[in-house]
């Protein structure tokens, strides 16, 4: 944006400069082309094999699709994606269908399901080596002498974004010898108004083991509040709603209102709008006629649910329903994430690829499991599988008629494919490390650290093969037929 902003101005200065000749005004006109050369000597440079500063604009992207906008899948088409990921895929789920009650077996068994002793080394930041004694800690923080018979389940919103970890702990952990970012202990993130089943407490009661719609693990009980089951199904239901479109957007400022004030909503958080009958000419001091008018869950002074009219002001990234699902918005949503810090699990307010996928497709409504193996190896939408034996040729063969916002899959990650330039297949996507050959035949070890735009095929993985050998799956997000 600035860089245009500059290409106009100087256009104009050029444009209206003059000056004197033997006493006459001769104005002098420079040719745009000329302008954009001028402006192009502004210096670009990066470790990434063949990208340039045209890649990383989405209008770039978009203006290679030759097609008008088309609707990929209808809202109706997408209720019933979702539908068959709750009915038929093992790692996404409505919370609002468990049980009332687990056994104690049931309950200890999703507990050893997440809270266990990792099967590699792991290490606290001064190098100290997890043993037997530090495990035990955390075990004891399960609470499990509390676990009954028959245990009651709970519903409850969740009120701001929190984390979700494997034990109910604030400790970081990494593997050995890696970068200090990967906390080990963290597995996920969870956002307001997201509907959670709260199965269990840890021993200080500063934790609650709950199910999201797409994970298990332990949560902060301070960013949630327990409510009536059918309250929530009602507020989950509610069909005016916002869509936030952003990376990241904010609720208005409140004074002394700190629940509801400058409250953060990632992209694809889902909040009902208040219906014009339900309010005045001022809410919390503002005219809302500037803003939308959201429900937003709080806690109220026993720490029970409630809601409260919130603003968002109008200028912010929403949109009233889902977004269409279209191959330019698809773009669109995924370079609103571009330079972001790469975060495991959600960490650093951000998102790893897993997360950075998830959360573009909740944007147009789209459901998906947490992890980049759920994903991959599950069978919804429509697979394209390659067997461990072909050949390299055989893949970039397919690799070419593949659609813009397909997801390529290797281990351990997920890209997403945007288009080609110059032959070259390019994806976004959000990664730590990048490596390829260089022009000595000699293996490049670079940064990337965040969601970046590459080529596809030079790249080599952490495992030391190239991508192109490691793809396993490419999955197109559509109903199969």
């Amino acid at each position: 944006m600035l860089k245009d902003e500059f290409k106009s101005l100087l256009l104009l200065s050029i444009l209206i400069f003059s000056q004197s000749v033997n006493g006459n005004i001769v104005k002098e006109a420079v040719s745009a082309k000329e302008i954009n050369q001028s402006i192009e000597e502004v210096d670009f440079s990066t470790d990434v094999l063949n990208v340039s500063e045209q890649h990383l604009s989405p209008s770039f992207w978009i203006s290679n699709i030759t097609e008008k906008p088309q609707i990929i899948m209808t809202p109706q088409k997408i209720h019933e994606f979702n539908q068959n990921l709750f009915d038929n895929n093992p790692h996404v789920m409505d919370p609002l269908t468990l049980p009332s009650s687990f056994s104690k077996q049931e309950l200890l068994s999703q507990l050893s399901s997440i809270s266990i002793a990792a099967k590699s080394e792991r290490f606290y930041f001064d190098g100290h080596k997890l043993n037997q004694h530090d495990y035990q800690k955390y075990f004891s923080l399960l609470n499990k002498i509390a676990i009954k018979e028959t245990n009651q389940v709970k519903f409850a919103l969740v009120l701001k974004r929190s984390i979700l970890r494997t034990f109910p702990t604030y400790d970081a952990v990494y593997s050995e010898g890696k970068d200090k970012d990967l906390d080990r202990f963290q597995e996920s993130g969870v956002f307001p108004g997201e509907a959670i089943a709260v199965l269990h407490y840890s021993v200080d009661k500063e934790w609650a083991f709950v199910r999201s719609y797409n994970y298990l693990a332990w949560m902060p009980t301070k960013d949630f509040a327990i409510g009536n089951k059918s309250e929530i199904a009602n507020f989950k239901k509610q069909k005016d709603f916002i869509v936030v479109t952003g990376a990241k957007i904010f609720t208005s400022f409140v004074p002394n209102m700190p629940k509801s004030s400058n409250i953060q909503l990632d992209m694809g958080t889902k909040l009902p709008l208040v219906k014009r009958t339900q309010y005045s000419h001022q809410i919390n001091g503002q005219n809302p006629y500037t803003s939308f008018v959201v429900q937003l869950p709080t806690k109220n002074s026993q720490n029970k649910l409630e809601f409260v009219a919130a603003l968002i002001p109008r200028t912010q990234d929403v949109h009233r329903g889902y977004l269409a699902y279209t191959k330019q918005n698809l773009i669109e949503q995924s370079f609103k994430f571009l330079g972001e810090r790469y975060g495991w699990g959600h960490s650093y307010n951000g998102r790893d690829c897993t997360g950075f996928i998830g959360e573009i497709y909740k944007s147009f409504g789209l459901l998906m499991p947490r992890n980049s193996g759920q994903q991959g190896r599950s069978r919804y939408g429509i697979n394209f599988r390659f067997d461990s034996n072909m050949e390299g040729s055989s893949k970039l063969k397919f690799l070419k008629s593949m659609q813009i916002g397909d997801l390529i899959y290797i281990s351990g990650h997920v890209m997403m494919f945007l288009g080609t330039d110059e032959g070259r297949a390019f994806i976004i996507h959000d990664v730590k490390d990048f490596s390829y050959l260089n022009e000595n035949g000699e293996l490049y070890k670079g940064t990337l650290n965040g969601v970046s735009v590459t080529p596809l095929l030079p790249l080599f993985s952490n495992s030391g093969m190239g991508y192109i050998d490691e793809i396993y799956n490419v999955k197109r997000i559509q109903m199969a037929n």
